[in-house]
């Protein structure tokens, strides 16, 4: 027994020792596969449900299409918006001006090109900073609890119990409404919504297996922030940041409309729509619809965007 026992020892120990220096690189390795699998599939089912929704691709086409008009059409439709002539003021429309003049002889169409450019560059970069900004505050609200968050929600609830409007009308007053300060002045509005959304989804989050796994491990508070809570409610932030660029829209061209715009020569939706009530009675149709119509419609097809993905992003359509 005593010789057999060495030659034993061995013969089980050279396994147990192979078990122990592959098994775990074997188990790292499944969860990973599963893991790109299900999220490779997670994402084609959004793609499908997305797709299923015919208003949401005329949506997306709108948006498309008011890209290329606004950025690429004035390069193809060359005018002149800096210069003012007033020889053709108020011109109907013609194969010269296709949309006619508006008073100070700007040509209308390239007027509203010019104009989708400073609205959709508002729109998408104040939707961006309030995204962000937003899912911090309430990602920071949602995971800290206590305390903390009670006075980083009655801020967002301070601010919410004013008008925006009236808080926007307030700022743009107090600076020069240039386009970066549109920007921030109404990003500085727009971000507490996204905050109370994510704030509601981080306060499930963080009573998770996968965080208190982190937390247990050492895991300081804001890599858990940024890297588990974050990322699993980056749905809620999409879509949330489709509806803020038509909001923003909408408010840049509500800005716009009471006079407090950038001035002159930059151009607006919200502005040419102001200059042409103006004429309301005049029969100048065309110094109004055409730029009523470019709001409209953008930010109609963000919001049939944002339903689509509402619905593309559910987890409850992602498990049926």
């Amino acid at each position: 027994m005593s010789a057999q026992t060495p030659g034993g020892q061995g013969s089980l120990e050279a396994p147990t020792e192979i078990r122990s220096s592959t098994g775990p690189e074997e188990r790292a390795e499944v969860p990973d596969e599963l893991t790109t699998t299900q999220s490779s599939s997670a994402w084609r089912m959004v793609g499908r449900v997305f797709v299923e929704r015919r208003l949401a691709l005329v949506g997306l086409a709108l948006i498309v299409f008011m890209l290329l008009f606004s950025f690429v059409g004035p390069l193809i439709y060359r005018t002149n918006q800096v210069d003012t002539n007033l020889i053709l003021a108020d011109l109907a429309p013609s194969s010269a001006h296709l949309l006619g003049t508006d008073p100070t002889g700007y040509d209308v169409l390239g007027r509203l090109m010019v104009g989708g450019q400073s609205s959709l560059e508002v729109g998408f970069a104040a939707a961006m900073l309030a995204s962000l900004w937003g899912a911090t505050w309430g990602a920071v609200s949602g995971y800290a609890g206590g305390w903390i968050d009670a006075l980083m929600m009655r801020v967002v609830d301070s601010l919410l119990a004013i008008p925006p409007l009236l808080l926007l009308l307030l700022l743009a007053t107090i600076v020069t409404p240039t386009v970066p300060v549109l920007i921030l002045v109404i990003a500085t509005t727009s971000w507490l919504i996204s905050a109370r959304l994510v704030r509601g989804e981080s306060l499930s989050l963080r009573t998770r297996e996968f965080v208190q796994a982190a937390v247990v491990a050492g895991g300081r508070s804001p890599r858990i922030i940024f890297r588990h809570i974050v990322p699993n409610v980056i749905g809620v932030i999409v879509v949330q940041t489709t509806f803020q660029v038509a909001n923003a829209i909408l408010l840049l061209a509500s800005l716009s409309f009471l006079g407090l715009g950038p001035p002159p020569p930059a151009a607006n939706w919200g502005q040419m729509l102001n200059d042409g009530l103006n004429y309301t009675y005049d029969g100048y149709w065309w110094l109004i619809y055409p730029a009523g119509l470019a709001i409209v419609l953008t930010v109609v097809a963000f919001n049939l965007v944002g339903d689509a993905l509402s619905d593309a992003l559910d987890v409850r359509l992602q498990k049926r």
